[in-house]
């Protein structure tokens, strides 16, 4: 008898539709044979399910049991192909019937005793069952359910054995669905626990943080030893306006397939931030593998990327930024297929002035020559350099100031100027096509949107020849100022606005050079 189940295989962050075709026949000899470009953890699932169904109270078909899943040319990995299989082989060995087989597609995994075992990637497999025509509904362990339920549109059935799938694919069992409750995990996680209130002194590198965040620049800071940088870094996201339902979702399905998602946050609520340690390889910082998977550049979508110690990273590691920076996804290819993952995120990083660290630092000395500090800043490259919208200088913060009872700018009040910022952005763009923000704007957009009269122009020419400001860097000027001009809500890009932006390309200095 022959049984077919809609399940699903993950490529990349996406997940494609698959059928679990199981034939039982009778044959003079038991066996089971698994086609359709298994991998390693697919083909043990024969030997989980075989146990699973024996220690559930089912009766495993003493008969010759083929199992297909197609397509054949599709690599399949991941244990989440064992419920549909078992489901399967009771199915056509005449033990479980019914309607329901065909309207809800199934995935999970089993343990010997038949419990089923959380997977990864659930979300987008909930996503592809939402848009695949004939199914109504997703039958998955109980420990994927409410990451599962933030889709709209579909039933998501949590099952705890393979047991109460049965019942229910048979009919005995009635299971309600799980409800959505997107509303509630967004109050539950959306509120950060750090603030700017609490970082002492640095209002400098606050304005710098504000624009930062109000145009999506990438943002440089160069300073001594517990300046306050990774201070800063950390509360980059509660600045940025909160994620919307569509972003929250994006970046979910990405700590889903990597297995990053806890139980207790089935959604991510709050912009993602990321910091690698400098030992990290090519692959873990933009994604890689035999099979490709998401790096740290993916899961810091729609969120900050920081790296602290910035020449301490490997320099080709940092070359592969290059690409990704400037067309927010990353696109990794392999013999098999072409992956291609998000990365559209704001990259913050920060490095010393110096290897001790002290330089221009009038309460300590540095003892590091010149030879070793421009050994110590090449390490990073022009063309990487000139990614960086803003390059400022975080000074050592004075005793009076972190000792003084004055709070500082708050959060909220950074993120109210973003958010205005940000909608004059996307008004001015939007009649041209989708919103954009200025560090997205085209070149052909730069000479639109950010037009200067003439002494913004003369300014910026004499900045341009004297710091020898490359044509990419030129335009990072521009849609600075440009992000300046909207923090004041001006609609003509002004002198100092120029003046402000030009100001932040501390690197492009012949004093730091």
């Amino acid at each position: 008898m022959l049984a077919r189940i809609s399940t699903y295989s993950l490529l990349g962050i996406d997940a494609a539709p698959v059928v679990a075709e199981v034939d039982v026949s009778p044959g003079a000899i038991p066996k089971t044979v698994l086609v359709g470009l298994p991998e390693a953890a697919v083909r043990e699932a024969t030997h989980r399910v075989e146990r699973a169904i024996v220690n559930s109270g089912f009766v495993r078909p003493h008969d010759r049991i083929v199992i297909n899943l197609a397509p054949a040319e599709l690599p399949k990995q991941a244990a989440s192909f064992d419920l549909p299989i078992g489901l399967g082989v009771l199915a056509g060995s005449g033990q479980i019937g019914g309607d329901r087989l065909h309207r809800y597609a199934v995935v999970g995994e089993l343990s010997l005793d038949g419990a089923t075992r959380p997977i990864r990637g659930a979300l987008s497999m909930a996503i592809a069952a939402a848009e695949q025509p004939g199914v109504s509904g997703l039958v998955l362990p109980r420990q994927n359910a409410r990451e599962a339920a933030v889709v709209e549109g579909l039933d998501v059935i949590a099952v705890d054995s393979l047991a109460e799938a049965a019942a229910f694919f048979a009919g005995d069992l009635d299971i309600d669905p799980q409800p959505c409750v997107v509303s509630d995990l967004v109050a539950e996680h959306g509120a950060y626990d750090v603030d700017f209130a609490d970082v002492r002194g640095q209002e400098m590198a606050k304005r710098a943080m504000t624009i930062a965040a109000a145009g999506a620049h990438n943002l440089l800071m160069v300073g001594p030893p517990g300046s306050g940088k990774t201070m800063l870094a950390k509360r980059a996201p509660t600045i940025l306006p909160a994620l919307s339902p569509d972003e929250s979702v994006q970046t979910t399905r990405i700590y889903s397939v990597v297995g990053r998602l806890g139980g207790d946050q089935p959604l991510l609520a709050t912009r993602p931030f990321r910091a690698p340690h400098h030992t990290i390889s090519n692959a873990g910082l933009v994604g890689g593998g035999s099979t490709p998977t998401p790096g740290e550049i993916s899961l810091a979508h729609h969120g900050v990327l920081f790296l602290d110690e910035l020449p301490e990273f490997n320099r080709q590691t940092l070359e592969v930024l290059r690409q990704p920076l400037e067309d927010g996804q990353v696109t990794i290819s392999r013999a098999i297929a072409t992956t291609t993952f998000p990365a559209d995120f704001m990259l913050i990083a920060s490095l010393n002035p110096c290897p001790c660290g002290y330089r221009n630092d009038p309460r300590r000395e540095c003892h590091c020559g010149t030879v070793q500090i421009e050994r110590y800043m090449a390490k990073i490259s022009g063309p990487l350099l000139d990614r960086i919208d803003l390059h400022i200088e975080a000074p050592a913060v004075d005793y009076d100031e972190l000792r003084s009872t004055k709070v500082g700018t708050d959060s909220r009040t950074m993120r109210e100027q973003v958010e205005r910022a940000r909608r004059r952005q996307a008004a001015r763009t939007a009649p041209r096509g989708r919103p954009l923000l200025n560090s997205q704007l085209s070149s052909r957009a730069v000479r639109e949107y950010c037009e200067l009269d003439d002494p913004s122009a003369r300014l910026l020419k004499a900045s341009v020849e004297q710091l020898g400001l490359s044509a990419r860097a030129h335009d990072k000027v521009l849609r600075v100022a440009r992000t300046i001009a909207d923090l004041d809500e001006a609609d003509q890009i002004q002198v100092e606005h120029v003046s402000e932006a030009v100001n932040y390309r501390l690197l492009d200095r012949k004093l730091w050079r």
